[in-house]
């Protein structure tokens, strides 16, 4: 048998022994799959649910968009601009750099107005994304426990403010293993300002086994980082390379029975046949000049002194946008964009314009272009960040400058789900009349993490790995299914 040429028996047999390994029902149906595709008989009754989405495109805009700007309209804002908030709001409150003594209420020149047959509202800086709303789930009602990026991120990401955690990514990587032979099962694409305070915490795999880590893709010609040989060495010459480490890897395992010996053994193997595969991935020449343009592949950027989520990223996050698609055609499990940074903490008006402008057009292409090829009922696509930002204007260090940014705000923000059986056109949860407190339908960040594991079949309390004689989920202790995003 080839070992290059199709998956290694040794790393098939690992995998078997990390999806049985106190995962209950979850892990006997990520087996079944794993057999069903080496034609053997699948387990009956191994499925938890039926699963609806299987891919999962996930865009984490990093910093924390402003709510009350984008997705949640607050008319009080400006009616009480400049004015303090009843103490009752601010009490026993934490914030990162706001003073909430001398803090007032900053209003919002955004426009809002009924978008599609649902009437959903959404901002006049996301004009692309409001024509998509009929198939958009917003959730109004986020909350989280975290109010600095970092532990939020973490959060959001892993399921856990404490860092060495498995990603959702990652989790879905290893309770449904991937349908492609030639690709990753998780990959990670990032625009980036000023770089992602959480790093590569977000995408890792934590304690599962690395072959379930989120391999990070760049932009352009090498976007797949070491895909080429270097010069003199042949395709055959690689192999015997690789069939001859591999060799040694596989001996070595025999003696210390380490399982991380058989995610190295999978990654060379992957790795290889990668380099036949990918650069077709990359290539966008199929791609028609229609499509390249609602992406907007090679739009123009409109000009900005100075913005935290970078300059000349436009092209970038449309490239990704696109990229994510034909990864998902091509059987990758979950495809993580990031874009950083949305954190305004000053010049908010002019930067959320600059990065909405940003991510707007091609996020909206994609949900289009997904529909129109049949793939977003089993593709499901997360807009989400860390947190949201205060109703409160930031007066950092009590400056009398003027106010023109928000604060962190973990008590209440917005995000949206649409596809992979997620019942669009509908709002889930409110806030009050400030955007400041939850009022309505409550969902937290363990929530919504078992909603997307239900929505891909997994019920998140069966998803478990034993880890220094404990048994880990994503959602710790916590969590329910938000009904509403599940039909």
């Amino acid at each position: 048998m080839d070992n290059l040429n199709q998956p290694a028996m040794s790393s098939l047999s690992a995998r078997r022994r990390f999806l049985t390994h106190g995962m209950g029902g979850a892990g006997a149906f990520a087996l079944s799959q794993l057999i069903g595709r080496e034609g053997g008989a699948s387990p009956q009754g191994a499925a938890a649910f039926p699963a609806k989405a299987k891919a999962c495109i996930y865009i984490y805009l990093e910093g924390g968009p402003s709510q009350m700007d984008l997705f949640d309209p607050k008319p009080m804002l400006n009616e009480r601009d400049g004015q303090p908030l009843p103490d009752s709001f601010t009490e026993n409150v934490q914030f990162a750099f706001l003073q909430k003594e001398t803090a007032t209420v900053m209003g919002s020149p955004r426009r809002f107005a009924p978008a599609g047959q649902c009437g959903m509202e959404m901002s006049d800086l996301l004009p692309h994304l409001a024509t998509c709303a009929d198939d958009i789930a917003l959730i109004r009602s986020m909350h989280t426990d975290q109010f600095n990026h970092v532990p939020a991120q973490l959060l959001m990401n892993t399921g856990s403010e404490l860092a060495g955690r498995p990603s959702v990514g990652s989790w879905l990587s290893y309770g449904l293993g991937s349908e492609t032979e030639n690709l990753p099962a998780f990959v990670t694409l990032i625009t980036t300002g000023r770089g992602i305070p959480g790093g590569t915490a977000s995408w890792s795999s934590g304690f599962l086994p690395s072959s379930h880590s989120g391999v990070l893709f760049g932009n352009g010609e090498d976007a797949i980082l070491n895909l080429k040989n270097p010069r003199g060495v042949s395709a055959g010459i690689q192999k015997e390379s690789i069939e001859a480490i591999n060799d040694f890897n596989r001996m070595r395992f025999e003696r210390m029975r380490d399982p991380e010996l058989d995610s190295r053994i999978e990654a060379y193997e992957l790795a290889f046949r990668m380099q036949s595969k990918a650069p077709e991935l990359i290539d966008l020449s199929d791609e028609s000049a229609h499509t390249l343009a609602a992406y907007g592949v090679n739009r123009d950027e409109p000009p900005i002194k100075r913005n935290l989520g970078g300059i000349g990223k436009y092209q970038e996050f449309s490239r990704n946008c696109l990229m994510a698609r034909r990864l998902v055609e091509r059987g990758v499990r979950v495809v993580n964009i990031i874009h950083s940074s949305w954190d305004h903490h000053s010049n908010l008006d002019a930067q959320l314009t600059h990065n909405s402008g940003m991510v707007d057009q091609p996020i909206a292409a994609l949900l289009k272009d997904l529909k129109q090829r049949g793939l977003l009922d089993e593709t499901l696509v997360v807009w989400a960040s860390e947190f949201g930002r205060t109703s409160l204007g930031e007066n950092r260090n009590g400056k009398k400058s003027k106010v023109t940014g928000r604060d962190h705000h973990p008590g209440a923000f917005s995000m949206w789900m649409a596809g992979g059986g997620v019942p669009g056109g509908q709002v889930i949860g409110a806030t009050d009349e400030f955007a400041w407190k939850v009022t309505d339908n409550p969902v937290h960040v363990h929530d919504l993490h078992a909603t997307q594991l239900k929505l891909f079949g997994l019920d998140h309390q069966q998803l478990t790995y034993r880890y220094l004689g404990r048994d880990f989920r994503l959602t710790d202790v916590h969590g329910r299914v938000v009904n509403e995003l599940v039909g």
